[in-house]
């Protein structure tokens, strides 16, 4: 388990540290993400999973996990710190983009166009194979839910989680 510090210092660490062209930095995107979760309802464990989907950029996890893409770096990072649930979630976030955008046509406008570059980087619409797959695991409608949270947590002026609830919900959901 993580000391309130370590939680700490993980999430300073991102202060500043840019996120790829959008108009947030890591620390208020992981921490907006994290506070519409709380709003839409989640639960702990999605709640983490919203603040910690970036974490595989974090300076100490990606370096510890060379050569992943960040989805698996943080997915590694959370098996070690969190439950396999909000892992899961985390791993797969970016493979509900992919979903979303191959069984919603609507979605792709919703983007921003860091998240529409990215998406031909990251393999473009899922096929019905792969769509079919990916409904077929038990927590896909988590993933789905976190990259909704992901997509609207580019506000400058949006709501952020505060750590000290950050804090509280890892540890209710680790102890």
């Amino acid at each position: 388990m993580l000391s309130r510090d370590e939680l700490h210092d993980l999430f300073e660490g991102l202060a500043g540290l840019p996120y790829g062209g959008e108009v947030v930095d890591q620390r208020t995107h992981a921490l907006q993400a994290a506070a519409h979760a709380v709003a839409a309802g989640a639960d702990d464990e999605l709640v983490l999973a919203a603040a910690f989907h970036d974490v595989g950029r974090a300076r100490p996890v990606a370096e510890r996990h060379r050569g992943l893409p960040h989805e698996q770096a943080g997915a590694a990072f959370a098996r070690d710190h969190l439950t396999e649930r909000s892992a899961w979630a985390i791993e797969q976030h970016v493979a509900a983009k992919r979903y979303l955008v191959a069984v919603d046509p609507a979605y792709h406008d919703t983007l921003s166009p860091v998240s529409v570059r990215t998406l031909r980087a990251q393999g473009g619409p899922m096929s019905p194979e792969e769509t079919a797959a990916f409904e077929a695991h038990a927590w896909s409608s988590d993933a789905v839910a976190l990259r909704r949270w992901d997509d609207t947590a580019k506000d400058p002026e949006g709501p952020v989680l505060p750590m000290e609830d950050l804090i509280a919900a890892y540890e209710r959901v680790m102890r």
